[in-house]
């Protein structure tokens, strides 16, 4: 059975997640990232993106400009889609291979997946969610990415309200205070899997 050790890492743009895959990363855990895969997958597929979009969006080195490309799809529906309708399958392909060897090291890992409720494309029954109130995550994500209100907002947008991600945490993190209080939620966090996974049956090494 595929992601039988899994716990998806989900949450919101500008809300830490980068941050507590870090910190898990630190406790020992395996992390597969589905961003660095997607990004990959992307400049692998360059030619489908001139395709898709037009070649003003690759680079001289024949590598995505993912900030402009960013730009347009945060910004139309139809360019947004086209573009999952390319990536997602091959990203959750890889993300599949991955996972069999780490399920075959019979301890839990992570799937970094910040659109894991999104695709609804994911078997992982245990989820992570890094939560940060809208206004927090807007002001970051701003200050972070130096994006105008509206812009943060369009990005926002384009992702489930963090609210209703929040009610589907298996595991909630709390990440709206400072570092070392998102540190005390990780070490909670943590210690809550190992025992639930003991508790189904699942030897874990502490």
């Amino acid at each position: 059975m595929s992601f039988k050790y899994a716990i998806a890492l989900t949450g919101g743009i500008a809300t830490g997640k980068t941050t507590v895959a870090n910190r898990f990363i630190d406790f020992g855990f395996n992390i597969i990232d589905a961003d660095k895969i997607a990004h990959i997958i992307l400049d692998r597929n360059y030619l489908e993106i001139v395709k898709l979009f037009g070649s003003r969006y690759i680079k001289e080195d024949n590598r995505v400009d993912r900030r402009l490309l960013g730009g347009l799809i945060f910004s139309n529906k139809g360019a947004k889609k086209a573009l999952e309708e390319l990536l997602h399958p091959l990203i959750y392909q890889e993300i599949y291979r991955v996972s069999i060897e780490y399920d075959n090291l019979k301890q839990p890992y992570l799937v970094d997946i910040p659109l894991f409720f999104e695709t609804n494309r994911y078997p992982i029954e245990k989820v992570i969610v890094v939560y940060t109130p809208r206004e927090i995550q807007l002001k970051r994500l701003m200050e972070r990415d130096n994006l105008s209100l509206d812009d943060a907002k369009k990005r926002l947008k384009a992702q489930f309200d963090i609210e209703a991600k929040k009610l589907k945490a298996t595991y909630l993190i709390d990440n709206s205070r400072n570092l070392k209080s998102l540190q005390v939620e990780c070490d909670r966090v943590r210690e809550k899997i190992l025992l639930d996974f003991r508790r189904g049956g699942i030897c874990v090494d502490g």
